[in-house]
């Protein structure tokens, strides 16, 4: 039976900078376990930038800048206390991840380069070009090497296994030979993503954002926090849902309608393109709704305009943008504008951390972060550019963390983990074996038209609840597909199987969480309760699995300087 100190659970920038600060601890077995190559993880995705107030672009921006912009950004549901210590923390994070090798670009005094972003008072986010994720999840992945972390590539977890309350282990599948495989730990990181593929029509996710560790975390007994808040990106390419970065609109691109006017100005008169992201999102889909787009239905979309940026900037700054737009739309920006539409793009929501210092879970050994995790500092909409910070920070705090638990603890009972490994034995040959039954594919694409038309943008009472039918009916139907492959190597089948039954794990605690929330906050618009109810809903939304049932309660947020004031942009 493997056996780590420390097993951080995904490949992304979170589980890396885990994976790192743990290997660099003296006397730990650290290991990283990913059902993919390190480097392919959705971190590299990410193209804008990271945030922080090292005040390179901008002397007078300040941390309370920062901390202010993040409130109300989230539409006041992050809680205060871990916005606070979030920001505090970034600027040297920044400086830190620079030393590691980041390749930053530079401004004409050699000192990291920062741009504009949605939402923001300062020009705070520092980058790498386009390709910051990129830069980031290489250099990362160096690090582990040079500090000896074992990587576990190709593996699929399955479950976490706990006792009392107490990890165990986790069971995970080897992709490349079949193998269940149980793995004793003393303490875990998750940190293995979003569950953006659940709106498989548009996202920006890659095909490995399915939810397995928010998954896995709740059937353990781990609840999920503000499940709901799924934030749509303004700028995904109008065809594909391929993420346009909010670089392209920091650098001074325009968002137009089919009548050729900057629209934004109806929705946010101050900061026009750079609203914060659920403004631009509702303001794009308002106007097509109200016959202002090109196109009709799903094929609907506006347009980001770049044509009147010097051809260096775009060249130097938007070149991987460039290049999207011209596979993907055969449009090239340096002469047409770039259609677009909003775009599935990240899960505020997640595991529910209870400590923003360590990033400890309810079950003592279980660690989380990044976008699996939900500390909160989103809130209701996260700022762009927040996110590879919240990945440094909380990264290496979940890592730390881990590490210590890991000195304090004990090895677990190996029974359970043997046990379940068993269960997962007997349910590969059950599941291969079936001959008749819905397929994979069939459920997955019923799942993400239920999801993209009935908890999409503009949600209301009628479309929740029939999505909230059909997600119980797809499960029902799930626990009897078909797989239609009973090879043990390489059984990509079957890992679609179990994806398919993570994201619909999260799926209905999405629909649960939007239901009960009776009120528009952030990303979350409800046609029926249009406006924000601080009264009712400055809460958390807390989903548990309770004898098998999903029950939901709620917690107040944590309020330490702002008080709920409206938002303008």
């Amino acid at each position: 039976m493997l056996t780590f100190d420390v097993l951080v659970i995904g490949s992304g920038g979170s589980g890396m900078r885990a994976a790192l600060e743990a290997g660099s601890q003296q006397g730990l077995s650290v290991g990283l376990m990913t059902k993919m190559f390190p480097t392919r993880s959705a971190t590299g995705m990410a193209q804008g930038g990271i945030n922080g107030a090292v005040k390179n672009a901008d002397p007078n921006d300040t941390l309370e800048k920062h901390f202010f912009d993040t409130v109300k950004g989230s539409d006041y549901l992050g809680d205060q206390d871990a916005i606070e210590y979030f920001v505090s923390q970034a600027p040297e994070t920044i400086l830190e991840i620079d030393y590691l090798g980041v390749p930053f670009s530079r401004d004409g005094q050699g000192r990291i380069s920062q741009r504009n972003f949605g939402g923001q008072s300062s020009p705070r986010t520092c980058y790498s070009a386009d390709k910051t994720g990129h830069a980031l999840l290489h250099t990362m992945y160096e690090q582990c090497l040079k500090a000896g972390v074992k990587i576990l590539s190709e593996c699929q977890l399955l479950d976490i296994v706990t006792e009392n309350n107490q990890l165990q282990g986790v069971v995970a599948l080897s992709v490349k030979d079949g193998e269940i495989m149980p793995i004793k730990a003393k303490s875990i990181v998750i940190a293995t993503g979003g569950a953006g593929r659940m709106y498989w029509l548009r996202t920006t996710n890659p095909f490995t954002s399915t939810g397995d560790g928010m998954a896995a975390a709740f059937r353990a007994g781990i609840p999920l926090k503000d499940p709901e808040m799924i934030q749509f990106h303004p700028t995904g390419l109008a065809s594909t849902g391929i993420l346009m970065s909010e670089a392209v609109r920091g650098e001074g691109g325009y968002l137009l309608n089919k009548d050729g006017e900057r629209f934004m100005k109806r929705y946010a008169p101050e900061k026009m393109e750079l609203a914060t992201r659920d403004v631009v999102a509702k303001a794009i889909e308002d106007e097509i709704k109200d016959g202002r787009g090109f196109g009709e239905g799903m094929n609907a979309y506006v347009v980001v305009d770049i044509t009147h940026l010097d051809k260096e900037v775009i060249l130097e700054k938007l070149h991987g943008i460039r290049d999207l737009a011209i596979a993907f739309e055969r449009v090239d920006p340096l002469k047409e504008p770039i259609p677009i539409r909003p775009t599935c793009h990240y899960t505020m929501g997640g595991i529910d951390v209870i400590d923003h210092r360590t990033c400890a879970t309810a079950v003592h050994g279980v660690f989380a972060a990044g976008e699996a995790s939900c500390i909160s500092i989103h809130g209701a909409n996260r700022l762009g550019g927040n996110s590879l910070a919240d990945i440094m920070v909380f990264g290496k705090i979940a890592g730390q963390g881990a590490s210590q638990c890991a000195r304090e603890r004990e090895f677990g009972n190996e029974d359970g983990l043997a046990k379940t490994a068993v269960e997962w034995q007997n349910r590969f040959k059950e599941t291969v074996a079936r001959k008749n039954g819905p397929t994979v594919p069939e459920i997955r694409d019923r799942m993400a038209e239920t999801m993209w038309y009935n908890v999409g943008i503009f949600r209301n009472a009628a479309n929740l609840e029939k999505a909230s039918q059909e997600i119980e009916d797809l499960i029902a139907e799930y626990r009897q597909c078909v797989v239609g492959d009973s090879s043990k190597l390489f059984n990509s089948a079957f890992v679609n199987y179990v994806e398919l039954g993570n994201m619909l794990t999260m799926a209905k605690a999405v629909v649960m969480g939007a239901i009960h929330r009776e009120e528009s906050r952030g990303c979350h618009l409800r046609d029926d309760f249009p406006k924000r109810d601080d009264e009712k809903f400055l809460t958390h939304t807390i989903i548990a699995l309770e004898e098998q049932q999903y029950k939901l309660t709620c917690r107040p947020v944590v309020v330490t300087k702002y008080q709920p004031a409206e938002r303008r942009y």
